[in-house]
């Protein structure tokens, strides 16, 4: 049964305090972010990705339950994020329950916003933020200037000098469609590959979330675009509910979780029951 998209009218919150939200020029935590971003755009290349979808995609690093990788997220605080400067735990359930409020009848839904950030567990394991946390990009074609820090922070990645990488469509070709463009190594990127290899059940809207809800210069920018196929259109228009509550959640007012886990563990049970291999 086909889903049928978000009402465009509906927006969560009532006229949310955008401007204040990824400011990228000043803040407490602005000279964090920017190196964490200076480090990733000098070293997300194709080689480089590639490399990393080698090392991960198998999911031979570990063994766990969804629930326990969420609250894992605890020791990690995201380098990359100018707005909170909390554990990703508590991100987590006050997206969940943001999007619980305005679409209660869409369980899978809320699933996804209880996880779509557990793919930074990676960051637990060894692997640099730059290569985890922050918003993606493709490699393997131009840079576009919407970008978080495009014009300071490139000089140093080869990709932007190879003539096979710098052109619009670089090496792909014009609307190709998404899955097949490397996108940089990231969170996003993992935590779709780790749904897919355990075969869980989150509908596809749910996975288009899940694997680009970092894409700012695609689904806040609308570049990119001549790279996308019908079926990334089509999604869009989800993507681009749930980044509603995943930028206008972030509060420092904390959810009472252990309150909460019975009722998002019975969702975990439904869609990503048991076990998982990460």
């Amino acid at each position: 049964m086909k889903i049928l998209g978000p009402d465009p009218s509906l927006e969560y919150p009532p006229n949310p305090e955008k401007e204040k939200y990824r400011n990228f020029e000043s803040g407490a935590l602005i000279d964090r972010v920017f190196k964490t971003y200076k480090v990733m755009h000098t070293k997300q290349t194709v080689d480089f990705v590639k490399q990393k979808h080698a090392e991960w995609n198998g999911c031979t690093h570990a063994q766990m339950r969804m629930m326990d990788a969420i609250m894992a997220l605890d020791q990690l605080v995201d380098e990359s994020d100018p707005d909170v400067d909390f554990p990703n735990s508590f991100h987590a359930f006050q997206t969940a329950e943001g999007i619980r409020q305005a679409h209660p009848d869409k369980d899978w839904f809320q699933l996804v916003g209880l996880i779509h950030d557990v793919g930074k567990i990676m960051a637990i394991w060894n692997e640099p933020q730059w290569a985890v946390v922050g918003d993606t990009f493709p490699v393997g074609c131009k840079f576009q200037n919407s970008i978080v820090y495009r014009n300071d922070s490139f000089q140093d990645n080869p990709d932007d000098k190879n003539p096979s990488y710098n052109t619009e469509c670089g090496m792909y070709a014009p609307n190709c469609g998404l899955e097949k463009v490397y996108m940089s190594w990231g969170h996003d990127e993992y935590l779709y590959q780790v749904m897919k290899f355990n075969n869980c059940s989150i509908p596809e809207e749910g996975l288009y979330m899940i694997r680009f809800h970092s894409f700012y210069p695609w689904h806040s920018h609308g570049d990119y675009t001549h790279l996308c196929n019908h079926k990334d259109l089509n999604m869009l228009p989800w993507v681009q509910e749930f980044n509603k509550f995943d930028l206008y959640t972030k509060t420092t007012e904390m959810p009472d979780i252990e309150e909460l886990k019975p009722y998002y563990q019975s969702l975990i049970d439904k869609y990503c029951p048991g076990v998982l291999k990460w």
